[in-house]
Parts: C-alpha cells; structure tokens; sequence
C-alpha cells in the first residue's frame, strides 16, 4: 500500500496475534499473500469529517480508487505510530497527532496477481488544514461525512478501496467515542 513497484522495500510478517516471524520484500509479500503489518490512517476535521484521498492512477494496485487518509507498511525495526506518521507526511503532507484505535485482519485480491493479506492497525487524528500532496502517491483528496461516505460506498463500492471497505463499518461504530 506504499511505493511504487520499483522500490524495494520490505515489509514486516507477522502471525494473528502481531508476534513477528521475519520479513520480506513489499512485492514478494503482495505476491504470495502472506500475513504483514499494516497501518490505515483516518483524520477529521473539527466538523467531523474524514479526509480521503484518490490513490494515483499510477500506483501498482487500486490506482485511481478513493481510500482512507493515508496507509502503509512500518520498515522493520520501526515503531507503528512513527510509521503512521512518516507516511501520513509523505503521501498528504500532514503532521499531527495520532492515536492507535483497533487492529484488523483482512485478505483481498487487489489485481495484477497481488493479495493483500494484512494485519492493519488503524489510527486517528484531527486535522484542520489543506494537504499537501505527493502527486505519485494521491491525486486528489476530499472532506466527507461518514454518512455520505457509507451511502456513496454502497452505491458505488467499486469506487473505493478494499481495506476501506473491510474496516469503515467499524470506524463509524467507533466514532462517536474518538470525536468526544
């Protein structure tokens, strides 16, 4: 969910419960579809609404496809939350306080051979200002409603992403809660 196909970059393997059994390359991994650390990073602005970005059409699966704030894969030895953060600036060009909510499994193909098979461990934070997009990783953004967002996701599912779709049920149960 990170670089370009032409990076080589590993990723963390993991087993159900989080313990690490080693790593491997980003693409092998997708490749075979083993278990991996994963982050999804959900920001709101003060009127509650969640920042989405439009993956660029260039990325090497679910290009063009709208999606949560930012996500990504921690390098190994590096903490969650500093990855959630790295990335949160290089893709959206924001900085701002996050917070570890709930951790997932999902397993989806997502095209061109490749299979998400990620532990994903979402994080929230609150931000006010406009991003500042990497063009080679989102090619647009915008604020919505989480009632917008579940009405347009069920019209137009193939629209999105499907980490989006294996987690917003729960970030709309958890919501209210993270607003208070």
């Amino acid at each position: 969910m990170n670089d370009p196909i032409s990076t080589v970059e590993s990723v963390v393997l993991v087993d159900a419960e989080d313990n690490v059994s080693g790593t491997m390359e980003k693409m092998e991994a997708h490749r075979k579809g083993v278990l991996h650390r994963a982050f999804s990073v959900f920001i709101f602005n003060d009127r509650g609404e969640l920042l989405l970005q439009r993956r660029a059409p260039s990325k090497y699966h679910s290009g063009g496809l709208w999606t949560n704030t930012c996500c990504g894969h921690p390098r190994p030895g590096e903490a969650l939350a500093a990855a959630a953060q790295r990335r949160l600036m290089e893709e959206m060009g924001i900085a701002c306080p996050l917070e570890h909510r709930f951790t997932f499994a999902y397993t989806a193909e997502v095209g061109n051979g490749l299979v998400e098979n990620e532990l994903d461990h979402v994080f929230v934070g609150r931000f006010n200002g406009l991003p500042i997009l990497d063009p080679s990783e989102a090619d647009s953004w915008r604020a919505v409603t989480l009632d917008a967002l579940e009405l347009e996701m069920t019209l137009s599912p193939y629209r999105f992403t499907t980490w989006l779709h294996a987690c917003i049920a729960r970030v709309v149960d958890h919501h209210k809660t993270w607003a208070a």
